[in-house]
């Protein structure tokens, strides 16, 4: 990722971001407002919220680029695990590993190269990001809606942006939580020297948690988080921020060698864009969720030594 340093000089009059940084930087200003929303840009270190913000000289903006995308994307035999399919959308079952749409370092072998192996109408909204709506993190395993038209995607999309898809994610994390259902309300921003990770602080945009107790052991809990809000690793940040870092989570917790987080997008609700029905899903528990959780069931000493097991697994 490349990072641009920009100094603003004295103006005449103010003017928006957008505008500025597509003349100093030969961008279009679509491509701003998406470095924009990826909490890409900063103004004297605080990340920009508005692509219209309005420049009045004198500032210090941080303008951090991604790599280029190849220009073609590719079809790849990859298996998907479909739980819906209409001539419109479909809902999938992403298994964790999987990165849902190609970036740097990940081209190939991703949600989307298998989504254009087997569907020959996704919606192009993105044209990078062919159906898809919304996202998980390579190691989230879960539920994820596709989108086939574009219509349908925009009105996904409202439905997303105006809170009313439900989301339930399972979650097994260190430690216990002081009460048994709860919310954690805090901002999540970029985080201000780590662009790769998420943080709370009080500059961040708004962010809702949802979270019940659903069993709890000696050393950690299972959760139920339902989301109202869609921040960039929300559930991951929150928690954390919390003590009580999801299981497997190295980059906000600590390594306790689990290979991956263990974190799925377990319930999903919505309304179907066209029809208007009501759709319910529930996507089991993957194997490797499964095996810790019995392991903390049986006794939390067995699920502290599966830790120490894996850890010694893992070691060269």
């Amino acid at each position: 990722m490349e990072k641009k340093s920009i100094f603003v000089p004295h103006l005449d009059k103010s003017e928006r971001l957008d505008i500025y940084l597509s003349g100093v930087l030969n961008f279009t200003r679509a491509k701003i407002k998406n470095l924009v929303d990826e909490g890409l840009i900063s103004i004297h270190g605080k990340t920009a919220k508005k692509a219209g913000f309005l420049l009045r000289g004198g500032e210090h903006i941080d303008v951090f680029i991604p790599e280029d995308k190849p220009s073609e994307l590719k079809g790849e035999a990859i298996p998907l695990d479909i739980f819906y399919e209409d001539e419109w959308l479909l809902v999938i079952n992403k298994p964790p590993g999987l990165v849902v749409h190609p970036a740097a370092g990940h081209w190939e072998g991703t949600l989307v190269n298998a989504l254009l192996h087997h569907f020959k109408a996704l919606s192009k909204i993105d044209a990078g990001r062919p159906g898809i709506v919304h996202r998980l993190d390579k190691d989230t395993s879960g539920l994820l809606v596709v989108a086939k038209t574009d219509d349908v995607h925009l009105e996904l999309s409202q439905q997303f942006k105006s809170r009313e898809i439900e989301k339930y994610y399972a979650v097994l994390v260190h430690g216990k939580l002081s009460h048994k259902e709860g919310k954690i309300e805090k901002p999540i921003g970029r985080h201000p020297r780590d662009r790769k990770k998420m943080s709370v602080f009080a500059g961040g945009r708004y962010a809702l948690t949802l979270y019940r107790v659903l069993e709890e052991f000696s050393q950690c809990s299972f959760l139920e988080c339902k989301l109202e809000t869609g921040r960039t690793h929300q559930i991951r940040v929150h928690l954390a921020s919390m003590g009580n870092p999801v299981v497997g989570d190295s980059v906000y917790g600590k390594s306790d060698g689990v290979e991956r987080q263990m974190l799925h997008a377990w319930k999903m609700k919505f309304k179907h864009p066209l029809t208007g029905k009501l759709l319910s899903f529930e996507a089991p528990l993957p194997k490797d969720f499964l095996d810790i959780l019995e392991a903390c069931r049986q006794n939390c000493f067995h699920c502290n030594s599966f830790f120490i097991k894996k850890e010694r697994e893992d070691s060269p």
